[in-house]
């Protein structure tokens, strides 16, 4: 197992926007975490990577409890993140936008940049020949030298992605990756979301898009801050609790 929430809560004054959350994510994995706008899912992942400090709860991963670590601590021992919003460098080039999410290794001193030391040139070269294997991967390699702030949606939401992996991370949280995407993007997505698995990487993605689950190992099912549902996709999909969830109490499968 490599991350597990335990009876996770999180109280904004006096909603409680996480309620006694519980979630797993073996290695290798694509987990889905789904639910309704305003479910908690962003929150969660809020949560584990310490943007929150949760009310309760025990954030545990790779075997040792991270509850409460700083974001940047958190990214160090190897979880890498998306946001909804792209924070993009939109006067940066695809490939720059890339490369200046090196940040946590390889490090070089201000010495060795000031005095453009062997060292410095070493990392910088590898640098370069990874930020060109990681657009390679995502599908971004054909359009390296564009500006980020020209990119079509779906291209800049996938740039996203390869920033996160430039932090070399096992874990992988990507946070609502089809939002506002046509057919076309939306595949283009999956395909290569796919792609990045295949190289080792454990996910945990966030949606409410349903087409999601094609990729997922697992889905676990949010709503209201609580966790509704938990199986395969199939089951997920018929099951009414989630159906009462996205449609209203009415519906039935």
């Amino acid at each position: 197992m490599l991350l597990e929430l335990k009876g996770l809560s999180k109280h904004f004054g006096g909603l409680a926007a996480v309620n006694q959350f519980d979630l797993s994510v073996n290695q290798g994995e694509i987990v889905g975490l789904i639910g309704p706008n305003g479910a908690g899912k962003t929150t969660v992942f809020n949560l584990i990577t310490g943007v929150y400090p949760p009310t309760r709860g025990q954030v545990i991963y790779d075997g040792a409890e991270i509850t409460g670590k700083k974001p940047h601590k958190v990214a160090e021992l190897g979880i890498g993140r998306t946001f909804q919003l792209n924070p993009l460098f939109g006067d940066f080039t695809v490939l720059q936008n890339v490369s200046a999410s090196f940040h946590l290794h390889p490090r070089s001193s201000l010495l060795d940049i000031y005095f453009n030391t062997a060292t410095y040139r070493r990392n910088e070269e590898y640098i370069l020949g990874q930020s060109l294997e990681i657009l390679r991967l995502v599908g971004l390699e054909h359009v390296k030298g564009e500006l980020a702030r020209n990119l079509p949606h779906g291209y800049q939401k996938m740039l996203g992605v390869a920033r996160a992996l430039a932090t070399r991370p096992k874990l992988l949280l990507l946070d609502e990756p089809l939002a506002g995407m046509n057919p076309a993007e939306i595949e283009f997505t999956l395909r290569n979301i796919r792609k990045t698995k295949e190289q080792g990487v454990t996910i945990l993605i966030v949606e409410h898009n349903m087409q999601i689950l094609e990729l997922c190992d697992r889905v676990v099912v949010i709503s209201f801050g609580q966790k509704i549902c938990e199986g395969s996709p199939r089951e997920v999909r018929e099951d009414r609790g989630v159906i009462s969830a996205y449609l209203g109490g009415g519906h039935v499968a």
